[in-house]
């Protein structure tokens, strides 16, 4: 188990859809890596290509901030199938540190996945976990925050992504690829 450097806005990664998993058998140590990042920055999900792992695959533990029965969650191939309703929050992100918006998304979703053991579950999601799961999904497929708030919030926050971006360019360069 490793601590892995977080990827950061303006890496090429994040920009990318990520490919499915279809491997299961070694993703064990990846998702405990994984998870040992996540606590160490303090965040409640964390999506594989933010760790430089371009694999649809990610983590979320609410736990934290809100009781449940099942804290720690696994995603692996995740779609969304359906979502309704509509709440405001305030989110960060772990690739765009020290910045936080406003974003608006559906309150339910309806969401198919794998464990990490290929098993295919359907669930319907609410509140914060289905709020998570919308953000680590964006991340999947080259979205982020950022992109989900008007012109107007986004220039508020541009010179933050400059800087940001500026350092993570130079980071990808030097990236050793991930290899199950």
């Amino acid at each position: 188990m490793a601590v892995r450097e977080v990827v950061h806005y303006g890496d090429p990664i994040l920009r990318k859809a990520c490919k499915p998993v279809k491997d299961f058998k070694k993703l064990s140590s990846l998702i405990d890596d994984m998870f040992d990042t996540m606590y160490e920055e303090s965040g409640v999900g964390l999506a594989a290509n933010q760790i430089g792992v371009d694999l649809n695959l990610f983590i979320i533990d609410i736990s934290g901030i809100e009781e449940e029965t099942e804290s720690v969650h696994i995603f692996i191939n995740g779609e969304i199938m359906e979502s309704s309703g509509e709440s405001w929050f305030e989110e960060g992100c772990l690739s765009i540190p020290d910045v936080r918006l406003e974003v608006k998304r559906p309150e339910f979703i309806q969401f198919k996945y794998q464990d990490e053991n290929g098993t295919e579950h359907i669930e319907e999601m609410r509140g914060l976990l289905a709020r998570a799961i919308q953000h680590e999904m964006d991340h999947l497929k080259g979205v982020f925050i950022v992109d989900r708030v008007t012109k107007t919030v986004k220039m508020t926050v541009e010179n933050d992504l400059k800087m940001i971006a500026q350092g993570a360019v130079t980071r990808a360069k030097t990236r050793k690829a991930f290899v199950l």
